[in-house]
């Protein structure tokens, strides 16, 4: 509603100085390194927080920078730089009579509950924008004239290791946390809700990509917190090339798996670190039997998905799994395995799929999920030092989806009975599958559907994806390197797990050559793989396809 205008008085000059107060000592380190010897603190509980008093010795001179060249949008940069410094932000909608004619639209930033000047627009994008530049132009100010040094470095961002002083959970620097006082279905679309929209309030150029959304939750004695987002809806048009830096799958579900990955390796660095409190902040325990790492007690993680995943969960409610009123053909159609091209789905029955002959094939999201339920959302690499990682929940939160009962078989009852045949800690792991509200605004929009939008658990910035091309964009927030990988890449992956290993001294498995070679080492997780291929196929959903092999023969 637009509203008439009246004044307010700002604070802003003072704050950035004040703000210093919050920040970390330790500066930014690589994602996949620095973390040795307490260079700087790799984790950040999923518990209660306390602020860090400490002056940061580092302006961050290139957001600055990229704001005043203009490559950066006001309300962006404002983020960016609230996330750096540790500073809690609100973008506002105000009012103020001043004399000014006509109907207009205010805001103004509220910077650690201090109000800044108001700006306002004839649309509240345009207010909105107006308010974070009066606030950037006071903050950056009173920054700069403080004269600290502009030697900041850039990459994947630190998670602060806070002291717990609290039992009451907070907000900050992009974290939603919510206390366990509500039922979990009400709890995830509370804090996926929260946490998509400081992105999209952070990154609002990216608010394009945003429409089909998939997030992480982990529920724990502390509270309710997204550790891993992802946004997309197709996959890549490139070809397999044996170099492990293109994604070929950037739907939502998978996006948000790889940033999920990327949360537990940081949390098995803390485990392996050396320092016992690291070590307490890792949401890992240890076996002291078989030596492999689970999650602690209490700790369960959920997935919440803003649609039905594409495949056989859209199975027409009324369908069964020995149904007697309908065709072999059309139960195989329907309920088969699902496999994705160029973001297009084709039941892998159907003569469509059998003619795209050398195109780039995904499984659909709903047999990864189902794969995954079984094998584990952690995958090969990471099942070297962890127990397979189940979701105890799905979440589904689809307006337009009446009942779950798609979702039931295609994830559940496909696998029924395989948990005889499986190797120890492997099991058909059935979740909790229901409605719930949606997380993602009604007027959401994928206008950008060619865009992936992927953040883990403490990062300061998050990673934009052109899906066709499998690489970071040129304008990404996160950029990992000039080639433009993607951190969630292959060989991104694998950087990660030689790092582990070096941390766990498991000296066996930095011997692995190439990914393959690391992965085929895994031997439960590869037997467990072959049972589940071998048991779908039997059962007559269809071959599960396998990309080239191409694709995994590289080395660091």
């Amino acid at each position: 509603m637009k509203m008439m205008m009246r004044g307010s008085s700002s604070r802003g000059s003072s704050m950035a100085h004040n703000h210093w107060t919050n920040i970390p000592s330790h500066p930014p380190f690589s994602d996949l390194s620095d973390i040795n010897n307490n260079k700087c603190l790799p984790g950040q509980p999923l518990s209660t927080a306390t602020k860090i008093n400490s002056k940061p010795k580092t302006l961050p001179r290139e957001h600055i920078d990229r704001y005043k060249r203009g490559d950066t949008h006001p309300v962006s940069a404002l983020y960016q730089l609230s996330q750096v410094l540790q500073f809690q932000l609100d973008m506002k909608e105000t009012v103020t009579t001043t004399g000014i004619t006509g109907f207009y639209f205010a805001f103004c930033a509220v910077i650690d509950g201090v109000q800044y000047k108001t700006g306002m627009g004839i649309t509240k994008k345009e207010a909105r924008a107006k308010a974070a530049e009066l606030a950037l132009e006071e903050l950056i100010a009173s920054l700069e004239n403080d004269g600290i040094p502009s030697d900041v470095s850039e990459g994947p961002p630190p998670l602060p290791v806070r002291e717990k002083d609290s039992t009451i959970p907070e907000v900050h620097s992009g974290r939603a946390v919510i206390e366990r006082k509500n039922p979990i279905k009400d709890q995830v679309p509370s804090v996926v809700r929260e946490m998509y929209t400081k992105l999209m309030d952070s990154y609002p150029e990216f608010s394009g990509c945003g429409g089909t959304v998939a997030a992480f939750v982990m529920l724990s004695p502390a509270g309710c917190e997204v550790v891993a987002l992802g946004t997309g809806s197709s996959n890549t048009k490139s070809s397999p090339a044996p170099t492990g830096r293109i994604l070929h799958d950037s739907h939502a579900v998978v996006t948000a798996r790889r940033s999920l990955m990327r949360f537990l390796y940081r949390n098995l660095l803390l485990f392996f670190s050396k320092n016992s409190a690291l070590e307490e902040k890792s949401v890992f325990q240890q076996d002291q039997t078989t030596k492999l790492l689970s999650l602690k007690n209490h700790f369960t993680l959920h997935l919440y998905l803003s649609q039905l995943p594409k495949g056989a969960a859209q199975i027409p409610s009324q369908l069964r799994l020995n149904p007697l009123s309908i065709s072999a053909w059309e139960v195989n159609n329907q309920i088969g395995l699902h496999a994705v091209v160029e973001g297009k789905v084709f039941s892998k029955f159907s003569s469509s799929y059998e003619q795209m002959g050398s195109h780039v094939v995904s499984m659909s999201a709903t047999d990864k999920i189902m794969q995954w339920q079984v094998l584990g959302f952690q995958g090969a690499l990471l099942s070297h030092f962890i127990e397979p990682v189940y979701v105890s929940s799905i979440f589904i939160g689809d307006a337009s989806c009446s009942d779950t009962r798609g979702m039931e078989m295609a994830v559940n009852q496909r696998v029924d009975g395989i948990t005889s045949a499986l190797p120890l800690y492997y099991c058909v792991y059935r979740p909790h599958i229901s409605l719930v509200s949606s997380a993602v605004p009604p007027d959401a929009h994928s206008s950008q559907k060619s865009l992936s939008l992927n953040w883990s658990h403490g990062d300061l910035l998050v990673e934009v994806v052109n899906a066709l091309d499998g690489k970071s964009t040129e304008d990404s927030p996160f950029k990992s390197s000039p080639a433009l990988a993607s951190r969630l890449c292959k060989a991104a992956m694998l950087s990660r797990f030689n790092l582990v290993a070096k941390e766990a001294q498991r000296e066996e498995l930095l011997t692995a050559v190439t990914y393959r070679e690391a992965k085929m080492m895994a031997k439960p997780y590869q037997e467990a793989k072959s049972v589940l291929k071998s048991y779908l196929e039997r059962k007559g959903y269809g071959q599960w396809v396998e990309k080239p092999p191409i694709s995994d023969h590289f080395s660091m």
